[in-house]
């Protein structure tokens, strides 16, 4: 039986956030949907941020209105702080994904709040699902997205004691699945086996995610590792777009369909349609004014003969 991996699909959050082309909620629904017929079972649909601050992701519940619900799909929204949450609530979203930051660094440029608050934040957010109800399925599930876990733009290096201290103080919470993510595309093969296994040390009950920027052509290496190291979900973003707007310079995600072909080609199971991939990648390219840059929107898969 193959290993099956799990490609959390983030084109229409993290890919869009940092595009000059702003999209309306509708072509952004149109995207997602796309995307799950492409094969995406979770996908970051939305981002509940203020759109001051990101207005490629303004009208977040206007997109969660337009998608009908599917069963099997799960569709996730992004949030900063406790008024993300509170929004998110009043939508149809499957899962709640709370980004948080290693360092004071970005976490006071993202959010205006330092790792003690994130953390301070996070924990709040925790309790007011506990007496909501959450136990008895009232609330969508939760999950935490660790930022800059491989280095930061404005702290600089990210100590691997650093991360596993932070992993293991939101794991104390109760929070299942733990994304570490690699913000600005810094890290390389080996510092993602150091990390993942510091974390996984740290936190030996809850699921890792690994979340990978190809800014410097480490990307799908780092995937690799992550993968050797044992983790089993990834996050990318059709067509390889993306970005954080807080993080200067950093650019794509690696790409979905990218990440399919080097998993399918060596024995793994991703359950995406590879073509049908490769042309959402090339539509939303269309829709954004630019090329995707990801490999395989250019070059397509493997030559059929």
């Amino acid at each position: 039986m193959r290993r099956r991996i799990t490609i959390v699909e983030v084109g229409p959050r993290d890919g869009l956030q940092n595009e000059k082309a702003i999209l309306e909620p509708a072509v952004r629904a149109d995207l997602v949907t796309r995307l799950e017929t492409a094969g995406a079972r979770r996908i970051e649909a939305v981002s509940f941020v203020h759109p001051k601050y990101v207005p490629q992701m303004a009208g977040a519940e206007e997109v969660m209105a337009a998608l009908p619900h599917q069963e099997g799909r799960s569709r996730i929204g992004l949030v900063l702080n406790g008024k993300g949450y509170d929004r998110a609530l009043g939508t149809a979203v499957d899962e709640v994904n709370v980004a948080m930051s290693a360092t004071d660094g970005f976490g006071l440029k993202n959010q205006g709040l330092t790792v003690d608050q994130q953390v301070e934040m996070l924990a709040a957010i925790v309790a007011g699902r506990a007496n909501a109800g959450a136990a008895s399925g009232a609330a969508p599930s939760l999950s935490a997205t660790l930022s800059c876990v491989w280095g930061c733009p404005f702290d600089g290096e990210v100590g691997v004691d650093q991360v596993a201290d932070l992993v293991g103080r939101i794991a104390a919470l109760g929070v299942g699945e733990i994304a570490l993510a690699d913000t600005i595309g810094v890290g390389d093969p080996w510092a993602v086996t150091r990390k993942v296994e510091a974390a996984r040390k740290a936190a030996p009950d809850a699921v890792l995610r690994l979340h990978f920027h190809d800014t410097r052509n480490t990307g799908l290496a780092n995937a690799h590792a992550g993968i050797e190291a044992g983790v089993d979900i990834l996050d990318a973003s059709v067509g390889g777009i993306g970005g954080c707007p807080f993080a200067p310079g950093a650019t794509g995600n690696i790409a979905t369909e990218d990440l399919v072909y080097m998993l399918e080609r060596a024995g793994f199971e991703t359950g995406y349609d590879l073509d049908a991939l490769i042309g959402t990648a090339r539509w939303i390219g269309e829709k954004i004014g630019r090329p995707a840059p990801s490999a395989l929107s250019r070059a397509g898969g493997w030559p059929k003969v």
